[in-house]
């Protein structure tokens, strides 16, 4: 394990914690997630907006619950940065612990269902729900775009995840998804 895996954790911790309260408690998972729903503009009810929530429940029940250490129904960024260590040990588990919530995700971005997300549907994702400025997500899309198309495809978005959970490298694009670790 690097350090630099528990920067990214960080940051994602920075906007998993909904309410900034400096836990993540399953309402802040909830809001998480009706923060994306609402960036985009998508219809609470909707088949994506359902699937997301069920999805982020069940990241919730089997990733970020079994953290809270102390049972008191918070995780902090210690017992988080631990239990991301622990859980996320294993890059061939990332379908099964993440690949399920990322197609949610990827479903919801791609709200015009030509199954890319282009700069645009990237940007206001990542920038007004995810508090990544203009200028970073413009970077990061770029340089995730592998095949210079003008999109992520559903393989690219996968690869970016997996490699912000699992990978250990600070100079890959994928390692500034949710915003710019330290260097």
């Amino acid at each position: 394990m690097t350090g630099v895996r528990d920067l990214k954790y960080r940051q994602w911790f920075k906007g998993a914690d909904v309410d900034g309260d400096g836990v993540i408690t399953r309402q802040d998972v909830r809001l998480m997630g009706e923060r994306y729903v609402a960036a985009r503009d998508a219809a609470p009810q909707s088949e994506t907006a359902r699937r997301l929530t069920e999805g982020l429940d069940a990241f919730w029940t089997t990733v970020i619950e079994p953290m809270d250490r102390d049972g008191d129904g918070k995780v902090d960024l210690r017992e988080m940065t631990e239990g991301f260590r622990q859980a996320l040990a294993d890059p061939s588990l990332y379908p099964q612990q993440v690949g399920p919530v990322a197609d949610c995700y990827f479903d919801l971005i791609d709200l015009d269902g030509d199954d890319r997300i282009d700069q645009a549907e990237f940007g206001q994702i990542f920038g007004l729900a995810g508090n990544v400025s203009p200028e970073e997500c413009a970077e990061v899309f770029e340089a995730l775009d592998l095949d210079g198309s003008g999109g992520l495809n559903r393989a690219e978005f996968h690869q970016a995840l997996a490699e912000f959970f699992y990978g250990n490298d600070p100079d890959t694009p994928a390692a500034h998804l949710f915003g710019r670790i330290p260097g």
